[in-house]
Formats: C-alpha cells, structure tokens, sequence
C-alpha cells in the first residue's frame, strides 16, 4: 500500500515538473512579442528631420482648407497659427497650398499632444518646412536628385506621340522635341519608318525618374533624310542649332498645334463646305484635335482682338509685324490674360479648341495674311532666326563633335556609369553628320 501511494506521488510530481517546464517553455516568445511591440516603430521621414519620439499624421490637402483647419485639431493655437502664416508669407505664402498635396504632421506623444513640425510636399522634389518648435520657423528644402543623362530611339508607325507610348517613354520628353522640330518638320505628315533619336537630361529620385529635364542632342530621320539638333548655350539665351549652325527657331511655327492632331482641310479657293453644303472659298487650313487641345500663336505678335462673331466662333487674330497676321477659329475658351492689346510670344497658348461657330467637330482653322492678303502659310518662305555667331563657331563646333559621339553611341551616362541604351537606333539611318 505504502509503495502503491509513493508511486502515485511520484508519477504526480513528474508530471508537474514537466508541466511546469513546457509552461516555462511556451512563455518564453510570449515575453519576447510583448517586448517587441513596446518598442516605438520608426516614423517615417524622408525629410531629415529631428522626429525621434513624434508620432506621425499623414494627409491631403482639401479644397479652401486653411492652416487654422490643418492645425487647431493638434492643440495648435489660434495665436500660434497667426505667427505662423506672418513669418510664412515671406516665405512661402499659404494661398500658394493647394488641394490634394501632401502634408506630413510630427507630434510630441505626450498626454497633450504638440506638433513639431507641418511639412507641405509641393512635388517629389520640393517642400516646405514648418517648426513649430519654440521659435517658429519655415523654410523651402528639396530631396536629393540623381542626374543622369539618357539615350532613346525609336521607329515611327503612325504617330510620335504612339511612338513614344509604344516604348514607354515619358510623354514630356515627345513634346520637348516636337518644341524644338516644329519648325522643321512637320508632324501631321510623318511617314512609317521615320526614326528619332534623343540624348536628354533626366532627374531620378530614390531611384526612380521623376522628371525629363534638357533636351541635348536630337536626330531625326523624315522623309529620307535627317535633321539634326544641339543644344549651345554661349548665344543668347541658349538654343537649338542644326548641323550647319543654324537655327532650329523659324519665324513662324508650321502649326498652331503641337504633334496630337491632324490636317482635315487644307487652304483651297473651291471647297465643299460640310455645313453649308456649297462650294466656296476656304482660306485656311484645319487642325482637328480633342476639345480642349491648348492653341499655341506660331509666331510673336500683339493681339488685335479677341472675340466671337456667327461662323468663326471664338476666335484670336494676332498681328506679328507690319507684313503678317494669323487668326485662329472655333475655340471653346480664350487661355487666361487673352484680349485685346495682349503681347504674346511665339509657341504660346492663346486658347483651346473647341467647336464654336461653323464647326462639324473641334478643331482650330488656321488663317494666315501677308500685305493684307490671306494666303497659304505652307507656300511661305520662312527664315531661320539668327545663326551661331563667328566668334562663337569654334565653341560650336567642338560642342557638336561631342554631342554627336553620344548621339552614335548605344549607351547612356547614368551617373559616371553606362548601361544599354533603350531601344537601338537603326544603323543604315546613322549618317556622318558633318557630310549631310
């Protein structure tokens, strides 16, 4: 009996310790969690500030929302806010936020919470500062930005805007070079197969691009032949130049539209008019594009007027010069600051298209008048602006060797470092640009 009873005790004794270890086991990690989850999680801060300690509210601005509505929800006071904008309106004025920006808020977790600091991020690039800290401060800052220099290419199927698309090229870079081409080539008759290669600036933050930034070197195959542009900037103000040294910048643009449109009618004395269902005159050339597509002046001038009248709709007339006037129909509004007496430069939006007036759908008709007569701008002569200068010729010409060995190369500069170009250029079309 006695042994009996022992045995059991025995049995009972292990089984406790056992279940004592297991438990002793088991809350182990339990221990470990609890204390991971007290420590603070990092807060974000990608503008290197003092934020250890601070936690971290991240939103939008609204529309109409002011700082005393960003600010009196985190215990800032009204006095405090008022100090604020003052020292900010030398600064950064705050009518200047605008909606759906970001804005970053570093509060002090406390039992009463204080902010220490308000950050409005303008771009990826650029924001501004706020510290609430004792003495108020604001001040502008920016992240820190790679620049690399990039080569692309590409073969033209119907359109450069496609083309572009096509090969998941930022869009701004195709209106950067149709900016500088619109006087040389003329984007509503680009053939198939026609090819374009550029040599450009581009800006990369933590790795990935966030903006095309200058426009160094270009070629362009059109029409069998090619057109080559530069970039010099010891002439004034800096500019594009050809192969000869010529200027890329024309008395008038070749259209009042940049590349996303097309030609529905041209200048003719006998056309079917789609409205009217009669011959007659048409004394200027269509450009249809979507409503709304900015319309640009071709050339510098003063506005004469600025109005609406039955079948030309919304128009903008436009004097260059003691010889030229250019008119544009049918728009759907005038671009802000556009009336009578305006001074306007060349490349300029002066409104949008639209389909005021006589008009089966949006687009702009273009007019064009030398003397007093309305002619066909296509059939005009148009002289180039000013040449790279003597003195400056030599510059130019060592200027252009460079360029023109990265426009031949396969490679881009990615900072000190080359990395395969992006689409390879058609090596038939690679002619010595000094033989064109």
């Amino acid at each position: 009996m006695l042994n009996k009873f022992i045995r059991i005790n025995l049995r009972v004794c292990i089984s406790s310790i056992f279940l004592i270890a297991l438990l002793t086991f088991c809350s182990k990690p339990e221990t470990k969690t609890k204390s991971d989850a007290a420590k603070p999680k990092p807060v974000p801060n990608p503008f290197n500030l003092a934020v250890d300690g601070t936690k971290l509210e991240r939103d939008t601005i609204e529309a109409n929302q002011t700082l005393s509505d960003i600010l009196l929800p985190h215990n800032v006071s009204q006095k405090k806010i008022n100090e604020v904008e003052k020292i900010a309106s030398k600064v950064f004025p705050l009518r200047n936020l605008r909606a759906d920006d970001e804005l970053y808020i570093y509060s002090n977790q406390d039992s009463v919470e204080s902010v220490k600091y308000f950050v409005y991020v303008q771009d990826p690039v650029n924001y501004v500062v706020f510290d609430l800290r004792d003495t108020v401060k604001v001040y502008k800052k920016q992240k820190q930005v790679t620049m690399k220099r990039m080569i692309v290419s590409g073969t033209i199927k119907s359109s450069l805007y496609q083309a572009f698309q096509e090969k998941n090229i930022d869009l701004k870079l195709a209106y950067k070079l149709a900016d500088i081409y619109e006087c040389e080539i003329d984007f509503f008759h680009i053939q198939q197969n026609d090819s374009f290669k550029v040599y450009y600036e581009q800006m990369d933050l933590e790795g990935k691009p966030i903006s095309v930034g200058k426009i160094l070197a270009a070629s362009f195959y059109y029409h069998k032949d090619n057109y080559y542009a530069f970039y010099f900037d010891k002439e004034k103000d800096g500019n594009y130049f050809d192969d000869k040294g010529n200027s890329l910048r024309k008395g008038f643009l070749k259209a009042p539209l940049k590349f996303n449109a097309r030609i529905t009618s041209f200048y003719s004395m006998n056309r079917f008019h789609p409205i009217l269902h009669t011959n007659k005159t048409h004394l200027g050339t269509d450009f249809a594009a979507p409503t709304g597509t900015p319309i640009i002046s071709t050339a510098g001038g003063i506005v004469l007027e600025a109005a609406y009248s039955g079948g030309n709709g919304n128009y903008v007339k436009v004097k260059h010069n003691a010889t030229y006037t250019t008119q544009y129909l049918h728009m759907s509004r005038f671009a802000a600051g556009i009336h009578k007496g305006t001074s306007v430069k060349q490349g300029q939006v002066i409104g949008y298209v639209g389909n005021t007036g006589l008009a089966t759908g949006p687009h702009v008709c273009y007019r064009f008048w030398k003397n007093g007569k309305q002619v066909d701008p296509r059939k005009e002569k148009n002289m180039a602006l000013n040449p790279v200068s003597k003195k400056n010729r030599p510059a130019f010409e060592e200027a252009k060797k460079e360029l023109t060995a990265k426009l031949l190369s396969e490679t881009n500069d990615v900072t000190g470092k080359n990395e395969n170009a992006k689409g390879a250029g058609n090596s038939e079309r690679r002619n010595n640009i000094s033989s064109k």
